[in-house]
């Protein structure tokens, strides 16, 4: 109470807001004053001097760290992973009006013809799991992976499904996955952000870096986008002229302007600033160390399939989808850094690979031509990352999810052309089934889990909703998901959303 008021000259919104909020906001400020607060103790870590230091999970753990591959645009999961051969029999048989009456598509219009997948499939391992053929490297390690083939979503539309996955919403403005775990846990090294962001395919995903970003949480604990060619993170070495000693300096100062900015006004944002300015210090040196792949030996290279300094053409491309090349190593190069990254402690680390979304409207985004380039740039890569993974000792501790943000059709799209042509064969957006996968951080290996009908249409077996794979992703880190929250707006937030209808998919695990 003697902290004097802000003065309005030096209020920021978020301050001005906090401070005079609305009536639930005060309202629960008062709760937790008199006592009536009946939160427990672990809804909500408590803060540290330093937010970005590790802290202790809430329930026993797993899981220390995850690695997420995100294809952007949703790879068909009924050309990968779910073998039908009745729809392979109805393929240019008219869709019956079952499957479309009171449904909404992005693109299809009228009656749409059915397809059948062109690829063969076969069964791999000991679990005996369907692959496509498009997958030869991944089915050599399929015993070591759980295959969610059940996976279900509301959002039928990319930037929304994106969002709704990796924040748990469809709209802007909440944390994503990887900012509430930064958040809940913290980094493994000081040196290192405890969220990483890697991209490849050309572009970011159709929601933007809203996908990596902190919300409403404390900036600090949003993504950082890191490139593997040149700097690593923009804007982080000092400019000519500037040595280490001189940078010190300037940053204590910094500083100490920042505690009497704090002291004077009170924005939270203040520390973040703070504890983000002495992070980017200890980055200039721990970052470029990391990031280096050259470092690693030839036969790791190899597996990966990755060159370093490797700079793909398609980056600097409007639409590099026609232009893809199967032995682009950008992802693989993505995988290997990965690897490297929560070997050295980063707690997690996102990789998002754009070029998923095959429609067959335009060049460039065929199943029976794109589909297998993107597959021939991953298969590869993901396949050596949990061996090398598994190989280190650190599979068990790290928690690898594979998958985009929903399934597609068992008809064809047919806004552009209603008849195959080769080089134009699509598939729209599907919310209805879908396949992911997981590995290691204490999920049951050689799993296939769920089912889907005879034509890939509908889930028959073992559902699993957006909600319930993050609640799954948090109770494996131990952040138990119905008590990790962060008020906001006077409003206990969670990832899983303000109801219980996620669960933990118990069957998952080990």
């Amino acid at each position: 109470m003697t902290t004097p008021p802000p003065l309005p000259a030096a209020m920021t919104r978020r301050h001005l807001l906090g401070r005079s909020g609305v009536a639930l906001g005060t309202l629960a400020g008062l709760a937790g004053l008199t006592g009536c607060d009946d939160r427990q103790a672990d809804q909500e870590p408590p803060a540290p001097s330093d937010p970005l230091a590790a802290k202790p999970p809430m329930i026993p753990a797993r899981a220390t760290r995850v690695i997420y591959l995100h294809m952007a645009g949703s790879p068909s999961h009924l050309d990968l992973f779910e073998y039908k051969p009745e729809l392979a029999k109805l393929t240019g048989q008219p869709c019956p009006e079952s499957l479309l009456k009171g449904k909404r598509f992005a693109f299809i219009k009228g009656v749409p013809k059915m397809l059948g997948s062109p690829f063969s499939f076969s069964q791999h391992g000991q679990s005996g799991q369907w692959l496509s053929e498009l997958l030869p490297h991944f089915a050599t390690v399929i015993d070591e992976v759980a295959v969610v083939r059940s996976v279900i979503t509301d959002q039928f539309n990319h930037a929304p499904a994106q969002l709704f996955l990796h924040t748990g919403q469809p709209r802007f403005g909440y944390p994503s996955l990887g900012s509430w775990v930064n958040y809940g846990l913290g980094s493994r090294n000081r040196d290192l952000p405890g969220f990483v962001v890697l991209s490849s395919g050309g572009k970011t995903p159709d929601a933007g870096k809203s996908v990596w970003g902190s919300g409403f949480l404390p900036s600090v604990y949003q993504g950082v986008q890191c490139r593997t060619v040149g700097e690593p993170v923009l804007y982080l070495s000092d400019p000519p002229g500037m040595s280490r000693t001189l940078r010190r300096g300037m940053l204590d100062s910094v500083q100490a302007l920042n505690r009497i900015e704090h002291d004077q006004v009170g924005d939270p944002e203040t520390l973040t600033r703070a504890a983000q300015f002495e992070l980017a210090y200890r980055m200039q040196t721990s970052v470029p160390e990391v990031m280096d792949i050259s470092k690693e030996p030839k036969h790791i290279l190899d597996l990966y399939g990755a060159r370093p300094g490797y700079v793909a053409p398609t980056d600097a491309m409007g639409d590099p989808r026609a232009h893809y090349k199967g032995d682009d190593p950008t992802f693989a190069n993505n995988c290997l850094l990965a690897r490297r990254l929560v070997e050295s402690g980063v707690r997690f680390v996102q990789l998002y690979d754009w070029g998923w979304d095959h429609h067959g409207a335009s060049p460039g985004e065929s199943i029976d031509e794109t589909l297998p380039i993107k597959c021939q740039q991953i298969d590869r890569a993901v396949a050596a990352l949990i061996t090398d993974l598994k190989n280190r000792g650190l599979l068990d501790e790290t928690l690898v999810v594979w998958g985009g943000e929903f399934g597609r059709t068992p008809m064809m799209q047919n806004d552009v052309r209603d008849t195959l042509v080769k080089g134009f064969m699509g598939r729209d957006h599907h919310p209805y089934a879908n396949t992911m996968w997981m590995a290691g951080g204490g999920i049951k290996p050689g799993l296939a889990l769920g089912a889907t009908d005879e034509i890939g249409y509908y889930i028959t077996e073992h559902p699993v909703t957006i909600r319930d794979l993050q609640a799954t992703i948090l109770h494996q880190l131990g952040l138990n998901p119905f008590r990790f929250s962060y008020r906001y707006q006077g409003l206990d937030q969670r990832l899983i959303g303000p109801t219980n209808e996620g669960r933990v998919v118990t069957e998952l695990l080990s």
